[in-house]
């Protein structure tokens, strides 16, 4: 414990220091200090499309390729399970110079093969992803009186005569003049030439606007890559002029120039995430209070007016004044020999509670650390590769869950608790697994970068057993050894009769799971968009906030749920208690398809539209053992602290 309270002192002195700093950077990146004329490589990543949501490598097109040799770049789990592909690029700048018509390269002639892929492609609205420094290249567009970022160009457009490819790309490079001491120099590595009296610059922002330039034949013949194209090329973006036809091949040219702002190293991605959504984001959280605040206005009601007052005047009475107001009054407390009984399937729930706890636990954590800044967008691929490793670490939280509600429901007998632990470190694996290996069949067909690779799919399964079933094992034993909940009431070896219901109990538990989505349908947008429409999600703060009052929240419902189903009498409130915050799962899946047909309209193929909805289910399952397992654990904690207070003989 006391090491646990060191750990959190720590942390908050790190991030009050960072944030006070002038210097902070963001964990996981650091900045490069160039000097003059020092070489900067710029990077491809997939080719990507909001149409069909299916990446491609850079080089699957006939583009310009490296004199050296295509190179991959060295990436995290994270990056390839989310489908990026990095890899060198035949476009090579020098700090601080300047360059205009550089030409890379003419291509072969194209085949019918070759045209036909890129001409679908220029269909499919695929963009090229490009970086600098590990900044993706953003195009502004003007719209009215005001500019629209995107990051990434088109790779060409469709005209009235034919399809035209943006051939030429004109770079600007926003560098900053570095300006530390002697001291600070020592910690930002210098790129090219040492010592700290040499002025260097750092890369603050990179931006293209792609063109299409007809180039002439004849001046073609005589350069060689990298040379200086003869004639002076106007880069205008809403001209096109390049039309790519069979047999015939494309040539590529470059320009770039380096401007010195006054952004500094720690603000350079300041323009990837502008906050213009913020108020919606509080209007989201405004929302969701106010959801909590009617639903903890019942919960009030129910225990101090209604439980309370029940208790109160049930504990003055004596013996057989009690025993005759069990015979006169119905309700809750006329179930107090039956709501302790064993409920159905009592080992899936509790394999269901403790993979629940996994998945909430890693989302809390998770979403925890990426506020703080420790899984930042500057850090490709640590969001997801922190879930997984979060994930595997918890399975020892999931199994002493899951293995001790089983001792409990059955009274502390130890008996099958291996067979639980075993359950719980595959059922929602066994189950992820089984959707991402179906889909990525779809994408192996479809040649796409966003493919896991059969060798990553064989670490996986080799982290999840060696790592992930141990720790659930480990905690199943310490589960097993740890003293099971003893119940304040006895059961009856009958079962009471439940009398019939003027509503059927599972309108209910449906009707339970609208105020959870409530709470989060208008964060859901942001996180959607973030996921289809390749927009950068970075306010884990408002995310964190919106996780804090879904988790309130679903506890309030099934609490209040799971009262109103003892009030008449229906002691089976195991399940409903679950599915009554779980239900929320069915309402986030009703709301994928709804931004798959209305936001998602483009999205085409049979291939793109089952992708998408595999993977939202695969999110909503998440969601659903996440949120039921909040609704399970108050209910039970509401039922045993009800019946606690009931005085029997």
């Amino acid at each position: 414990m006391e090491a646990f309270y060191k750990f959190k002192i720590w942390v908050l002195l790190i991030c009050l220091l960072s944030h006070l700093g002038h210097g902070y950077y963001l964990p996981g990146s650091y900045p490069h200090k160039y000097t003059v004329g020092d070489p900067l490589n710029v990077k491809v990543n997939s080719l990507t499309s909001i149409d069909t949501e299916i990446p491609y490598s850079y080089y699957s097109l006939p583009f310009c390729k490296p004199l050296d040799g295509v190179k991959d770049s060295a990436e995290n789990l994270g990056e390839i399970l989310m489908g990026d592909r990095i890899e060198n690029s035949p476009y090579k700048f020098k700090m601080f110079v300047n360059e205009s018509e550089v030409f890379v390269c003419e291509t072969k002639a194209l085949s019918s093969d070759e045209y036909k892929l890129l001409t679908n492609r220029i269909d499919e609205i695929y963009q090229v992803n490009v970086m600098l420094d590990n900044l993706p290249a953003i195009r502004y567009t003007k719209r009215d009186s005001y500019y629209l970022r995107w990051t990434g160009y088109p790779i060409g457009v469709k005209g009235q005569e034919g399809y035209y490819v943006y051939n030429h790309l004109k770079f600007t490079v926003l560098v900053h003049k570095y300006e530390g001491t002697a001291d600070t120099a020592e910690v930002i590595p210098s790129i090219g030439k040492s010592g700290s009296d040499v002025p260097g610059y750092m890369v603050v922002g990179f931006e293209v606007t792609p063109c299409s330039v007809k180039h002439n034949v004849k001046s073609l013949k005589k350069l060689e890559s990298y040379g200086k194209y003869p004639s002076k090329i106007t880069c205008e973006e809403n001209v096109v002029g390049m039309a790519i036809k069979e047999n015939e091949p494309v040539a590529f040219t470059y320009e770039v120039a380096f401007v010195e702002s006054d952004i500094k190293w720690p603000s350079r991605w300041d323009a990837y995430l502008k906050m213009e959504g913020s108020k919606v984001h509080w209007f989201s959280i405004l929302n969701s209070l106010m959801v909590i605040t009617f639903l903890a206005g019942i919960v009030l009601v129910i225990f101090l007016r209604t439980v309370r007052r029940d208790l109160t005047h049930y504990e003055e009475l004596d013996k057989e004044a009690q025993a005759q107001m069990n015979e006169e009054l119905s309700g809750w407390k006329l179930v107090v020999a039956d709501v302790f009984r064993a409920p159905s399937n009592p080992s899936l729930l509790c394999v269901m509670v403790g993979d629940g706890v996994q998945i909430l636990g890693m989302a809390v954590v998770t979403i925890m650390f990426a506020a703080l800044g420790f899984m930042s967008p500057a850090s490709r691929g640590t969001l997801v590769t922190g879930m997984l490793i979060f994930y595997m670490i918890l399975g020892i939280l999931a199994g002493y869950v899951a293995v001790r509600m089983w001792r409990t429901i059955f009274c502390g007998d130890q008996r099958g608790w291996v067979s639980v632990s075993w359950k719980v470190a595959c059922f929602f694996p066994g189950i992820a697994f089984l959707i991402l290996f179906t889909l990525n069949f779809l994408l192996w067909g479809s040649h796409s970068t966003g493919a896991i690779p059969f060798s990553l799919f064989v670490i996986l399964i080799l982290l999840w057993f060696c790592i992930s079933v141990p720790l659930t094992f480990v905690g199943g034993y310490f589960g097993a050894k740890a003293p099971h909940i003893e119940y304040p009431v006895r059961t009856n070896q009958i079962p009471r009769e439940i009398p019939a219901q003027k509503y059927p109990s599972w309108l209910l538990i449906l009707g339970a799971g609208t105020l959870p989505f409530g709470t989060l349908f208008i964060e859901l947008f942001f996180i959607m968009s973030s996921i289809w429409m390749g927009r950068v999600y970075y306010v884990f703060g408002f995310l964190l906030v919106v996780l804090i009052l879904l988790v309130v929240v679903c506890a309030e419902v099934s609490l209040v749920l799971t009262y109103m189903h003892l009030c008449v009498e229906d002691w089976k409130w195991w399940w409903k208690s679950f599915f009554a915050s779980g239900s929320v799962a069915l309402y986030i899946f009703l709301y994928s398809i709804n931004y798959l047909i209305f936001d998602l309209k483009s999205l085409s193929g049979p291939v793109s539209a089952t992708l998408y909805l595999g993977y939202s289910l695969l999110m909503v399952l998440a969601i659903m053992l996440a949120t039921g397992t909040v609704g399970f654990l108050s209910s039970f904690w509401f039922v045993h602290y009800l019946f606690s207070s009931v005085k029997l003989d």
